[in-house]
């Protein structure tokens, strides 16, 4: 239940906090006194969306925060599933920086605005006065029996099973049409990759044949470069090598006398055994190195083809050669094997069709099975509502026909006249009519969900009088189990309260302020008598409210 409601900087309110207790809670007050407002701040701190219009003052950030007492409730799975800390004292809060940006939190914990409206969702049912024509609403109405036939998990159950046809489905079509494409393409995507294959395309291949290319191109200068450098090195008379190993000799005698020597010399010996190393290296490539027309050839063959390819396909280097070639092998092995795999997922198709329209089944008997209890219990409720004659008929009919919630084709019919037609509830209903069976709905409804809070905003709209005081009974009923607000303008009702509230403004240092406070009984007698008789109510009056109230 609702415990606490505290408002700051929201609209006309400035500071307000005010304690809620359990039971049949009245909200009054006079048309434009900020009846409204509450029930705006209440649903933001739920999850709707919020701009800066709300802030009273500009400058500073509003916050709405709620708490509800969740003892008598069974929530920690729902939190659970949420990822956010369960505590039987939950304290959601709201904040709405002057920015713009606004940030929610639940438990003192930072959540998503998501997170937010799904718990929001199953603590308070705000039932506003445009929600009435919701009654007509083809997914409202499957909600009314889902509710009553308990289907949550079977639902679930369901659109995961829908999900993965729908998916499945998907993939199967994209075979087909891929099939359509592909034979009229697999010829010439066949010839491409044979030209792929024929080429040597492996990752830096280009580079290391260019290289060979390059060196078999200047052979001769080559030859002639490493013989010369040979004659550097290692001449008897002019040769590095044997002048560095005289040098070696002559500065080994000095390294007796001074360590600079002995340094000198390691780096002597160092250089000797780098340029004994490399005149080996040197001299081998003297011994292989040779002119090989074959050779220069076939690189030269491989070049132009890997160059050809190149242009052919637009792109620069082989790696992006080898992408086009796997690319081609996918679609050629996709286009050979089409036909199996166009079988297979048409099996697969099949079989998910199979279970999703038995899980269908299963929730289109639940619906039927409960309908009979629905209709009895609406048609009491809106005959003890002053509706002796009317009627109601809720058709279910499966289709083959994959929908969100299920198969079935739904109608809800009703007829307010005896010996009338039946029609669409949404187009032969009255507005007082349709306040009366949405109520009766929610009160049906409320017995088979643990929701701790409803808030009815004028649910009365198109009624008075003896039907009023039926409205007000109903609401009361369902109190015994839930916390129940009735924001209302009829004194029939406002007198069945546990608890009476009342929405005034006043004017603080200037302002327009809306402010709540709960009614002792003398103040309630003077409010009811107000909504009987207007602001100079009569003695008459007075006593009507007195009889109201006592007979509550």
């Amino acid at each position: 239940m609702l415990k606490v409601l505290s408002i700051k900087n929201f609209a006309l309110i400035d500071d307000l906090q005010i304690d809620f207790p359990e039971g049949f809670i009245i909200i009054t007050g006079e048309t434009g006194a900020g009846k409204s407002i509450l029930l705006d701040a209440l649903s933001l701190v739920l999850g709707k969306r919020a701009d800066m219009s709300v802030l009273r003052n500009a400058e500073e950030k509003c916050i709405i925060e709620v708490e509800f007492d969740l003892h008598k409730y069974e929530f920690e799975s729902l939190f659970d599933e949420l990822g956010i800390d369960y505590d039987a004292n939950t304290i959601i809060r709201r904040e709405i920086l002057p920015t713009g940006k606004s940030r929610a939190f639940i438990n003192d914990s930072p959540v998503t605005l998501d997170i937010l409206t799904k718990l929001g969702q199953v603590l308070v049912d705000i039932h506003s006065q445009h929600q009435t024509i919701s009654l007509g609403d083809l997914g409202f109405q499957f909600e009314i029996i889902d509710t009553m036939a308990g289907n949550k998990d079977l639902k679930e159950e369901y659109k995961s099973l829908w999900l993965a046809l729908k998916k499945s489905q998907k993939k199967l079509q994209e075979l087909i049409d891929f099939q359509k494409n592909a034979n009229k393409e697999y010829d010439y995507n066949l010839h491409l990759l044979k030209e792929l294959k024929s080429a040597p395309l492996q990752k830096g291949i280009q580079e290391q044949l260019e290289e060979t290319y390059e060196e078999a191109s200047n052979i001769e200068e080559i030859k002639e470069r490493i013989s010369e450098s040979l004659h550097l090195l290692s001449d008897e008379n002019i040769g590095i090598v044997n002048q560095l190993r005289e040098l070696k000799r002559t500065f080994s005698s000095l390294t007796d006398y001074k360590q600079q020597y002995r340094d000198i010399f390691e780096r002597i010996e160092s250089a000797f055994l780098e340029l004994e190393d490399l005149q080996n290296e040197v001299f081998d490539i003297d011994e292989n190195i040779e002119s090989n027309p074959e050779k220069m050839e076939e690189v030269s063959r491989q070049l132009d083809l890997i160059y050809s390819l190149q242009k052919k396909h637009k792109v620069l280097t082989v790696e992006q050669l080898i992408e086009i070639q796997e690319d081609l092998e996918k679609s050629v092995s996709q286009t050979e094997n089409i036909e199996e795999n166009i079988a297979q997922q048409t099996q697969t198709v099949e079989k998910e069709r199979e279970n999703t329209y038995q899980k269908a089944l299963e929730i289109h008997k639940t619906r039927e099975e409960v309908i009979p209890k629905l209709v009895k219990q609406l048609t009491e409720f809106i005959h003890e509502l002053g509706m002796p004659n009317a009627r109601f008929s809720v058709e279910v009919t499966s289709t083959e026909t994959f929908f969100n919630n299920g198969i079935d084709e739904l109608s809800f019919l009703f007829s307010a006249n005896k010996g009338g037609n039946f029609g669409q509830l949404k187009k032969v209903a009255s507005g007082g009519e349709l306040s009366r069976i949405m109520l009766s709905v929610k009160a049906i409804m409320a017995e088979h969900t643990a929701l701790p809070t409803i808030m009815f905003d004028e649910i009365d709209t198109g009624v008075s009088g003896e039907i009023s005081q039926k409205m007000g009974d109903i609401m009361k009923s369902m109190s015994a189990n839930r916390q129940v607000f009735a924001i209302t303008h009829l004194p029939q009702i406002a007198a069945k309260g546990d608890y009476h509230f009342k929405v005034f403004k006043e004017d603080i240092n200037g302002k327009t302020t809306t402010m709540l406070k709960v009614l002792s009984d003398n103040e309630r007698i003077v409010e009811i008598s107000e909504m009987l008789g207007g602001k100079s109510s009569s003695e008459s009056a007075r006593n009507h409210a007195v009889e109201l109230l006592r007979k509550r």
